[in-house]
């Protein structure tokens, strides 16, 4: 059997669909860019600065060291492609420990599995499949402290794991791997006291997933950007009592990817049009080159590269920027209801959906549920799907000031 690769079924289901006019921003283990949790999921994949919670390792882990509760451990499950399958899922489970008031750290395993495919060599439907069962998983750690009374800092460690290649009598399926960092901040401003109101403003930033590239056959060539990513977001809590809460707040993303690059320059230098002299560099040759160009490009080097490398200029780099807008209202800390927008470019995936959720807490348990409805003619494969996480919060509880 030819060697396969899976890798092309982890672009494809992960919203990035490709015309031919269009540059959408593909790389390796995407799944690191699925809302994991229902709370995030239903205020429009956004988390970067809103209140700090147990999901905030995916998110900001710099908000941990404004967490209420002590500990809190939560369970994540999202099924995927449900129209397709059903065994394609994501799982995380995530656990915190403020260690005191100032500092605090965190652990989370995040699952991505394929289901069972089952591998036949010829078309003879009486030959006894293989099955195999590609999967992904990241494991995270993170410590976070406050700088000031109303600024925290985060780093963030990752181990990345990618087991999607199928052995046959030639190659073996041994799972590329990597590893990334993640650096983020947030503001919390007191509780300030308004007319008819009191509020509270909030802010963050997170860079996430900076690393090596992700390699399937040792090979730099083949090697894939992750997917580093920049977050910046704002939001504001209006207190309208001790029983009632409306937060509100906007988040902004941006792959920490260069561009794929556009449509080579042939060169014809005699300008006889047939491009057949040894100096000639014909139309293939040319998006050849580019495409070699953009392979060689460092992981660091395509950082500082994804800020100004759109072949179309500043119009294209900011249709690469992702926006969300959600809204929560939560009734005495033990309901919310949530409502989210998320929108991506046409041109860089098309992804356009609103989301519906909400919460309820009894004692230490809190469960999150969300849906999401697709704005996009081009279909998102969390259609008609149902996320839920599970939140145990145990420990002393700490004062929001």
């Amino acid at each position: 059997m030819k060697k396969i690769s899976l890798l092309l079924i982890c672009f494809t289901i992960l919203f990035k669909v490709k015309a031919q006019d269009n540059r959408p921003i593909t790389t390796g283990v995407p799944f690191l860019l699925v809302a994991a949790d229902a709370r995030a999921a239903g205020l429009g994949d956004q988390g970067v600065a809103t209140s700090a919670d147990v999901f905030s390792q995916q998110w900001n882990p710099a908000k941990y060291a404004f967490s209420v509760d002590k500990q809190g451990f939560s369970v994540s499950y999202t099924p995927y492609l449900t129209d397709l399958a059903n065994d394609i899922s994501l799982g995380q489970v995530t656990y915190y420990n403020k260690v005191n008031d100032r500092s605090a750290f965190a652990a989370s395993l995040r699952y991505f599995g394929f289901g069972d495919i089952e591998l036949r060599t010829t078309g003879d439907p009486n030959e006894a499949a293989r099955t195999v069962s590609p999967n992904e998983f990241a494991l995270d750690g993170s410590y976070s402290l406050k700088l000031s009374e109303k600024f925290s800092m985060a780093v963030g460690a990752r181990y990345i794991r990618s087991n999607l290649k199928i052995p046959s009598e030639d190659t073996d399926a041994s799972a590329a791997g990597s590893f990334a960092v993640d650096i983020a901040g947030f503001y919390q401003s007191e509780e300030i006291a308004y007319t008819s109101f009191n509020g509270r403003w909030r802010a963050g930033f997170n860079m996430q997933n900076l690393g090596p590239k992700i390699s399937y056959d040792n090979d730099d060539f083949s090697s894939n950007f992750l997917p580093a990513n920049l977050r910046l977001g704002a939001g504001f809590d209006f207190i309208l009592d001790e029983y009632n809460t409306v937060g509100v707040s906007v988040e902004f993303a941006k792959l920490l990817v260069p561009t794929p690059p556009g449509t080579g320059t042939p060169v014809d230098t005699n300008n006889d049009g047939d491009f057949t002299d040894p100096e000639d560099i014909t139309q293939q040759e040319a998006d050849t080159n580019n495409y070699n160009d953009y392979k060689n490009i460092g992981w660091v080097s395509g950082i500082f590269k994804s800020f100004g490398d759109a072949p179309n200029g500043t119009s294209e780099e900011l249709k690469e920027i992702t926006y969300s807008v959600g809204a929560e209202y939560t009734y005495q800390d033990a309901f919310s209801m949530r409502a989210g927008y998320f929108h991506e470019s046409p041109e860089k995936g098309a992804r356009k959906f609103f989301s519906l959720g909400a919460g309820f807490k009894y004692n230490v348990v809190k469960v999150d549920v969300s849906y999401l409805f697709s704005a996009s003619k081009i279909r998102n494969p969390l259609e008609n799907t149902l996320r839920f996480s599970l939140t145990f919060n145990f420990g002393d509880k700490y004062e929001v000031y």
